[in-house]
């Protein structure tokens, strides 16, 4: 089942924020909490605002979803909410200063979030040194949990894992998008941009290092910065070199759905394909790349890091929809799933601890353990030594001009199924 992405008007009405980054809300998504128990909040630390709100609101929903659904005996779970999108895009100082604000909030056992994988690497310092479980449903930066660079970010308790992910990582969303250009599109030749971000540059390297594997060629590389507006110089680049696909790591805020627009009006009809970074909504949700890049969007393709065929899908679409009156979005099952885990910890753990620091560390080595799996909406969940979700699926999307939205093609097991 396709989880189409929600409108940003419908679906923040269902979560309280404010129009700056750093806002926070604490509040029983269902109202007050009932009394008799031991009162505990998961943080929510997403982009809520602005051009981020296709992102951020539909998968902060599905975390409220969890807590109205999930009830833990003994314990009354609230949210602290917090918004790292200021001026309308995500914001990595922002995302550390509220990860500051939820690990100094005692009652706080996890944190969903972030969004992106550039806040991710300011908050994973932060959360290390509390000692405070993160679970990003869509965070997919190799460097975040693999290698020297994930080492760094735990500088205070290297050994100590506070940070997990219900997201595969981009080694295995950039061969997504390079297995639609190769095998789908059937495009030979790429040229290979991204927005100077940590994801986008990520992304653009996991696209090129599976798709020379393929057996395609790479025809040129552009790091294009995140505030770019004009890209004729990019087009006309592209014109030139002629390539049979653009391959653009990236999120809308960055341009994207601009770069498409512009390409379209300037006779630039190639496909591009790109990362969970653009598909963020239908054409008529605001803000989002299918918005921005109208009718230039035909022959656009992306992928999403995450499993498209959930178990019973039609029922949490169905509940979902009953709550906030609208579709699910990409990231809204994820975030959702990394809600059931500290549920389910906080069953296994918590009984009788009184003191919060030792739940919240309780909490966080029963979620980091890898012996422990999670029965969760996207099926059964655990994670490795460094924090990564054992479901490595990317699920394929491209732009359908009859209903202006992203329609899926297929989900790609790059375990069961690795580029060779």
């Amino acid at each position: 089942m396709k989880f189409a992405r929600a409108s940003a008007a419908i679906a923040a009405a269902a979560i309280v924020v404010s129009a700056c980054g750093g806002s926070s809300s604490t509040a029983a998504p269902g109202g007050s909490a009932a009394a008799g128990g031991t009162n505990v909040k998961v943080g929510i630390e997403l982009p809520m605002t602005g051009g981020e709100a296709p992102n951020g609101v539909p998968t902060a929903n599905g975390v409220a979803l969890a807590i109205d659904q999930i009830k833990v005996p003994g314990f009354n779970v609230t949210i602290n909410q917090q918004d790292d999108a200021v001026n309308g895009k995500h914001n990595a100082d922002q995302g550390a200063k509220n990860m500051s604000t939820l690990a100094n909030d005692a009652a706080v056992i996890g944190v969903v979030g972030p969004y992106n994988s550039s806040v991710a690497q300011a908050e994973i310092p932060v959360s290390n040194a509390a000692g405070l479980m993160q679970c990003s449903p869509a965070n997919t930066s190799v460097s975040l949990t693999k290698g020297d660079s994930a080492v760094k970010l735990r500088a205070t308790n290297p050994d100590k894992i506070a940070y997990v992910r219900t997201a595969t990582t981009d080694d295995n969303q950039g061969a997504g998008t390079a297995d639609i250009a190769y095998n789908i599109i059937g495009a030979k030749t790429a040229y290979v941009m991204d927005d100077t971000q940590t994801y986008g540059k990520g992304l653009a390297q996991g696209f090129t290092d599976a798709y020379t594997k393929f057996g395609g060629k790479v025809v040129a590389t552009d790091g294009v910065p995140d505030t770019t507006t004009d890209f004729t110089s990019y087009v006309t680049k592209a014109k030139g070199l002629n390539p049979e696909v653009i391959m653009y790591g990236g999120v809308t805020t960055s341009g994207l759905g601009l770069f498409r627009k512009q390409m379209a009006q300037q006779g630039l009809n190639i496909p591009i394909v790109g990362g969970d970074g653009i598909v963020d909504g239908s054409a008529a949700t605001a803000s989002s790349f299918l918005n921005i890049a109208g009718d230039g969007a035909t022959n656009s393709y992306g992928t999403v890091a995450a499993i498209h065929d959930i178990p019973n899908p039609d029922k949490f679409a169905a509940d979902y929809k009953a709550k906030f009156s609208t579709e699910p979005g990409s990231y809204s099952a994820p975030g959702y799933a990394c809600t059931q885990i500290y549920l389910a910890a906080l069953a296994a753990v918590g009984a009788g601890v009184t003191d919060p620091a030792q739940l919240r560390e309780k909490v966080r080595a029963y979620v980091a353990d890898p012996k422990n799996s999670f029965d969760t909406v996207l099926g059964k969940v655990s994670f490795d030594a460094n924090g990564d979700t054992t479901q490595h699926t990317i699920s394929y999307y491209q732009f359908d001009p009859t209903t202006k939205d992203w329609k899926f093609l297929k989900q790609r097991d790059f375990t069961a199924d690795p580029v060779k």
